[in-house]
């Protein structure tokens, strides 16, 4: 067995001078971070480019399933290439707070940025800008063309704009690629400019033995490029009004329910094309990706449609996914290729037999190991019931640090988990240790820990709480965090463990 170890941090969480985690050279440093560490991945999240307009910073609510966040975009570099000047950018302002992202100041300010680069580049003459846009048309056009279209017509979603191109008529279609031109090739610089950055950086991590863990939302947002470009392929009325959405029945974590809004698929018409859309997609982020953990893997096997204007997700009812269908079809166009399960929520037997029967490794998540509603020798979570081909996480992008998880935690539910780890004397400010060690030590092959758990952080770390729409993806690291003291304590776990990358191993 290879066991191995890796970190889980967003880009977004990077520290850098312009207002949010991007590929500049402190992406670099944390590779090299994660080098020093022992590591063998980097796990992130989805890289699309977040819907702010509709009050979410979150990139699992995204414009695009296929495109590039413009935030991730180095202006230090475009200052290199001679497109955007040093006095720019000392003058752009895009917050105060060093580990706060200020999503409203990026939005307001970095597009104009990036659009002074654009016009002061060389498109023409560009060979490496004319073949990305040739190999990438089958989905930059339709992007290119819907965000100017967004732009044109205030930020309306597209389901307001005018009925020609709503409906995509050829005529409209035309007609605003010829009034748009420049916005359009805007679009397609901006997109340009972060795949060649996005692979730099991949290839510098890769030379170094580190291998990039992606991450592809199940669904896609309604206010975007995939659904106005291609409606059939969602549940969605003659008029484009959504007939159901997704989210997931109540549970012990929330009595409503929760409704992501999301639009569900029309499996039916996916099958009918051999899944193209999801092929495209998932080769897509294979290439962007060396691993690929899926979100929201139940989804596939079944998943929850609430009537769309329910209050609550209590309204909702189970259907029948594509299944084991996906897969074939994906083992058919690209072979076998490296993948994580999300199997997190309401467990089945069908999910847990997709599951077998794919093969992947599912996640165990130590947080869910200590309900006190569902605490026994069965649960699936605890230490002692991993298995060699699962990845285990203390915590995800979705929970809170472990310390603040375990401060929160009843004084029954404190003493029931030092009382499994024999750790009664261990003062409750030091768990976090304790937890950290134990994800390190069980069989599960690899173990991804989220940096702020490395890092004894609190609530204040917090990146994302689920259902809640605003004030997500705002928590940045502070530059300097990650020092050489940090590093060789990450060492020495992961060689206690077993877990060290030997192509990195220190000498």
């Amino acid at each position: 067995m290879n066991r191995s170890a890796g970190i889980l941090l967003p880009i977004s969480c990077l520290p850098s001078k312009h207002g949010i985690g991007a590929f500049t050279r402190e992406a670099y440093k944390f590779v090299d971070f994660l080098v020093a560490s022992g590591q063998s991945y980097w796990q992130i999240v989805p890289t699309n480019p977040p819907n702010h307009e509709d009050g979410y910073d979150s990139p699992y609510q995204s414009f695009s399933a296929f495109a590039g966040n413009p935030y991730f975009i180095s202006l230090e570099k475009l200052a290199e290439q001679g497109l955007l000047t040093q006095e720019e950018l000392d003058e752009a302002d895009f917050g105060d707070d060093p580990q706060f992202v200020d999503y409203d100041k990026l939005y307001a300010n970095r597009m104009p940025l990036l659009r002074k680069a654009y016009d002061r580049a060389d498109k023409a003459g560009d060979r490496e800008f004319q073949q990305f846009t040739q190999e990438n048309s089958w989905w930059l056009d339709d992007y290119a063309l819907f965000m100017a279209l967004k732009l044109y017509f205030g930020g309306d979603e597209w389901r307001k704009w005018p009925e020609d191109i709503r409906k995509r008529f050829g005529f409209a279609m035309d007609y605003y690629r010829r009034l748009l031109y420049y916005d359009i090739e805007f679009q397609k610089f901006v997109q340009y400019h972060f795949f060649r950055q996005w692979f730099e950086l991949k290839a510098y991590a890769n030379a170094n033995h580190i291998r990039i863990v992606g991450d592809i939302a199940i669904y896609v947002a309604l206010d975007s490029a995939d659904a106005w470009a291609h409606p059939e392929l969602f549940q969605l009325d003659a008029d484009f009004e959504q007939i159901a959405v997704a989210g997931c029945p109540p549970d012990q974590f929330s009595a409503d329910g929760q409704i992501w809004g999301t639009p569900l698929y029309r499996w039916d018409e996916h099958r009918k094309n051999g899944y193209g859309w999801w092929m495209a997609r998932l080769w897509q982020n294979f290439k962007q990706c060396d691993l690929l953990r899926i979100d929201h893997f139940r989804g596939l096997d079944e998943y929850f449609s609430i009537p769309f204007g329910s209050k609550t997700a209590a309204d909702g009812h189970w259907e029948k996914g594509p299944g084991m269908e996906l897969f074939w079809k994906m083992w058919e166009n690209m072979g076998r290729k490296p993948v994580i399960v999300e199997d997190l929520g309401f467990m089945t037997d069908s999910v847990r037999q997709m599951v077998r029967d794919t093969g992947f490794p599912n996640m165990k998540v130590l947080q869910f190991a200590f309900d006190a509603n569902d605490y026994g020798a069965s649960n699936d979570y605890l230490p002692h019931n991993t298995y060699d081909n699962c990845v285990i996480y203390t915590g995800t992008h979705d929970n809170e640090p472990i310390n603040a998880w375990f401060s929160q935690l009843s004084r029954e539910e404190k003493n029931m988990v030092k009382a499994y780890f024999s750790a009664e004397k261990v003062p409750d400010k030091d768990m976090w240790k304790v937890l950290v060690n134990a994800a390190m030590m069980t069989r599960a092959e690899t173990c991804v820990i989220p940096i702020q758990d490395y890092l004894g952080l609190g609530h204040e770390a917090r990146l994302n709480t689920p259902s809640r729409q605003e004030g997500n993806y705002h928590w940045r690291l502070a530059e300097d965090t990650l020092n050489d003291k940090v590093a060789d304590d990450i060492y020495e776990i992961t060689r206690r463990y077993g877990r060290l990358n030997w192509d990195n191993v220190r000498r």
